[in-house]
């Protein structure tokens, strides 16, 4: 059996290091926002090259207080992409604001800089890049139009832990920006968990106050805050992971690598394009193809994992139904949604697992 995602292979490699951590945190007697949590934040914003890191419960809460805190609610506008996970676009409702979708580039399914400004009206206040995939969107250009208009850039940097645009770290791009440590990210803990970074002091505060029931000091609060505190345990875990993710990554690149070259000229497969200036890190490696359904049932019976990552654009799902959105309205996103299938990748995976699937692929097409 060769798993979408051997967790468990990927976490065996720390398990000495976890329950020493474990049993200092227990000694402690410090179980949330303590040295754990301040070291990890610390660290963490130093690699991705921001002065401030604030953890959080999880993604989600990452997104949505970074918008909160920058003021967007009712009647404001984020344009964000047409492709990505929901919980981009349920942070942005979550705050009263609206989202704008853009449709992707179909080659490297990151949004499409060009669709951005043909979006912008004098209600829009924000524009969310999601690295999907674990690949930089291209921030250059994002960042000419967001500045010409003096608007916000709040990045989703999920997928993209230790991605790269020409030469500087993701989720440091933005005035603020959201990530998760869910356990299958490139960086995942053993539960859940996000973290928001970002260079401006202010900001920083004001969100480290949010998510802490709206207080700097016990018993006083500012505002009406959330609870969504990195849990301390999985800040310990997340350290000791953090000092191997480069590897790791990098361990993801020569994967990718592979595939690329088993699969080039493959059937009717389109293999996932790397935008000019742009270092992934490749959380997922996507492939597209127009017998996707016939393909992840072949590899199935081979015992091969495979996942659709996502079978319903946002647009279509139930929960915005309000918006009135239709089939057809978002026809790249919803073209990517009928064709994508993302093949097993983790650090650690070995050749000859890749080749065994690699070979499968190539049986279904050329028997």
């Amino acid at each position: 059996m060769i798993q979408f995602l051997d967790i468990k292979a990927v976490n065996a490699r720390f398990k000495d290091e976890f329950f020493t951590a474990f049993s200092d945190v227990l000694d402690k007697g410090w179980y949330v926002l303590g040295d754990y949590v301040n070291s990890f934040e610390k660290e963490y914003g130093a690699y991705t090259g921001c002065r401030h890191c604030i953890g959080v419960a999880n993604g989600l809460d990452a997104l949505f207080i970074s918008l909160k805190v920058l003021g967007i609610g009712k009647g404001d506008e984020v344009i964000l992409p047409s492709n990505t996970y929901i919980a981009s676009w349920l942070a942005v409702t979550m705050t009263g604001a609206t989202p704008v979708p853009v449709e992707p580039r179909i080659e490297t399914f990151n949004i499409n800089p060009e669709s951005i400004a043909e979006k912008i009206t004098a209600n829009t206040k924000a524009v969310m890049p999601v690295h999907l995939y674990g690949q930089s969107c291209e921030m250059d250009a994002i960042l000419k139009i967001t500045k010409a208009q003096n608007i916000y850039v709040v990045e989703d940097n999920a997928q993209s832990q230790g991605a790269k645009y020409n030469g500087t770290t993701t989720g440091s791009f933005g005035i603020m920006n959201g990530t998760s440590f869910y356990p299958g990210k490139n960086l995942g803990a053993l539960g859940d968990g996000g973290a928001i970074t970002t260079n401006c002091d202010e900001l920083a505060r004001q969100a480290s106050v949010y998510r802490n029931y709206g207080s700097s000091k016990k018993y006083y609060n500012e505002v009406h805050g959330i609870n969504s505190r990195l849990d301390e345990l999985q800040a310990a875990f997340l350290l000791i992971k953090l000092k191997r993710l480069e590897e790791d990554n990098s361990a993801r690149r020569k994967i990718a690598d592979l595939y690329h070259q088993h699969l080039k000229d493959v059937g009717d497969i389109q293999l996932p394009s790397v935008a000019n200036g742009a270092e992934p890190v490749y959380h997922l490696y996507v492939i597209r193809t127009s017998e996707r359904d016939a393909l992840a049932e072949h590899l199935k019976k081979q015992n091969i994992g495979t996942m659709v990552h996502y079978p319903v654009p946002p647009h279509l799902q139930k929960a915005y139904q309000e918006m009135n959105f239709k089939k057809g309205d978002f026809p790249i996103a919803e073209k990517i949604a009928d064709t994508c299938l993302s093949l097993p990748m983790w650090p650690g995976m070995s050749q000859i697992q890749i080749e065994t699937v690699t070979h499968q692929i190539k049986s279904f097409y050329h028997g």
